[in-house]
């Protein structure tokens, strides 16, 4: 777990830092109401604050997920090994919620100009909105992330079981880095809808413009059409593919070299 831990916490970072600008576009893109211009300045507003708790929340979704992971392996027979890549998926994404909302609503809003600091951020939210501010959109995040967390984890673990079993051997970097982009771009593309609504909630503020999901949902509708639920697919699927390239390559890096150090101490011991 230990090993996991770690490589979930680095790879998360890494990702963050290489892809921030385009997740800053993706999210001015889909606040955008109308035909509204957005900024191209700042684009990496609110990165070190994201990253302080992008940290902690990939360590908790990749502790979580890997021992879920493999007692749910024990327990479901080998052909239903995709429900149990899924319902892994589906728990770590909730544990590592409680800090990931807070994390995004600071980000998103610094993306939009709100504030200047992460800090100033936090203490604002909480003044104005109180603590549930910090969690604005709690509901839209879950609907968006459990099913595209399981989703992901669940190709991803899937084609590499075939992967393995066609190639008769384990995957080398370049095949794990693959498969994760394939397995990001296609949960990216899948969930953007339910993006748009949880970016739309956290960035309202004190304006409650949308009292929910389904308020959010219709008022969408109604004002901007059915295409406006696909606003920033194409920097979501560029971000995510890239992502998911980024994050699955450097967590089995690092859960190989990890495992190499320690199977070194054992051989000393």
């Amino acid at each position: 777990m230990g090993e996991g831990v770690i490589a979930g916490g680095a790879a998360g970072v890494v990702v963050e830092t290489a892809l921030y600008p385009i997740d800053t576009i993706k999210t001015r893109l889909q606040a955008a109401k109308g035909g509204s211009k957005i900024q191209w300045k700042g684009l990496y507003a609110g990165l070190g604050g994201n990253i302080a708790g992008v940290l902690p929340a990939s360590a908790i979704f990749i502790g979580v997920y890997e021992p879920t992971k493999r007692k749910l392996l024990e327990m479901f027979p080998e052909n239903l090994s995709a429900v149990a890549h899924l319902t892994a998926g589906a728990i770590g994404g909730a544990a590592s919620s409680l800090i990931r909302v807070p994390t995004e609503v600071v980000k998103q809003r610094m993306q939009m100009s709100q504030f200047k600091t992460a800090p100033d951020a936090v203490r604002l939210i909480i003044r104005k909105e109180g603590i549930k501010g910090l969690y604005a959109g709690y509901g839209s995040f879950l609907l968006r992330d459990l099913p595209f967390d399981a989703i992901q984890f669940c190709i991803y673990e899937q084609l590499r079981i075939g992967y393995k079993l066609a190639a008769k051997r384990d995957l080398k970097d370049g095949e794990n880095a693959l498969i994760g982009a394939f397995a990001g771009a296609i949960t990216g593309a899948i969930t953007t809808p339910l993006d748009v609504l949880k970016t739309r909630l956290m960035v309202q503020g004190q304006a409650n413009q949308y009292r929910g999901i389904i308020s959010c949902a219709q008022t969408i509708l109604r004002e901007e059409g059915a295409g406006a639920f696909l606003k920033g697919i194409e920097p979501r699927v560029l971000w995510i593919g890239i992502g998911g390239s980024i994050f699955f390559g450097v967590l089995e890096k690092t859960k190989s070299i990890l495992a190499e150090i320690n199977s070194r101490k054992v051989r000393k011991l």
